[in-house]
């Protein structure tokens, strides 16, 4: 029997918000039972297990931060949208640890080819048509900005930061305009 009002939207976004307060590890349909205090069978008619419903939050992620970054993308151009992409990217994840946890989950290549994540490129690719960069650089340069962003914010949520005077944010910043100043001087090999 369902249970009045559970739908896979909603345990998808209880999840969402689970992750956050516990961490996406944590988060499992027994877990998700609990927080809507049914029993676990209950569950089964809307997701098909654990790793069903961390997909599933992963695509929710995926797509809420896709939404955010194309909103402070829009008007923007150059460093302005390096920017406003990367403070949306940082910004989501602060909030959001466990959700942006589980947009890093590895999906298989027909669900991730169907998911937020090639809007991620895209909107990345966006960016450095501003800074003219043709193939394969401007592949090399959505993993460099991936892969530095991904690597600041993960060093700085784990506490990576804690210890010195510079503010993180004036780190940021500085990365910011250091990976705009390589983006407008880059040269082809």
């Amino acid at each position: 029997m369902v249970r009045v009002g559970l739908t896979p939207e909603r345990l998808t976004r209880a999840g969402a918000e689970l992750a956050d307060e516990v961490g996406f590890d944590q988060v499992t349909v027994s877990a998700l039972a609990r927080r809507f205090d049914v029993k676990v069978a209950s569950l089964y008619s809307h997701v098909k297990n654990s790793q069903d419903l961390k997909t599933r939050i992963a695509l929710f992620a995926l797509e809420e931060l896709a939404d955010r970054v194309a909103s402070a993308l829009a008007g923007r151009a150059g460093r302005d949208a390096l920017a406003a992409f990367a403070d949306a990217y940082r910004d989501y994840a602060r909030e959001h640890p466990g959700r942006y946890a589980a947009a890093r989950l590895r999906l298989d290549p027909e669900t991730a080819a169907a998911s937020a994540g090639p809007r991620h490129a895209q909107m990345t690719r966006a960016i450095l048509r501003g800074y003219d960069l043709t193939e394969p650089d401007q592949t090399h340069a959505v993993r460099m900005l991936g892969s530095v962003f991904h690597g600041y914010v993960s060093l700085e949520m784990a506490g990576g930061f804690d210890h010195t005077a510079v503010d993180p944010k004036e780190s940021w910043d500085w990365m910011v305009d250091s990976l705009d100043a390589l983006l407008r001087n880059w040269t082809t090999s």
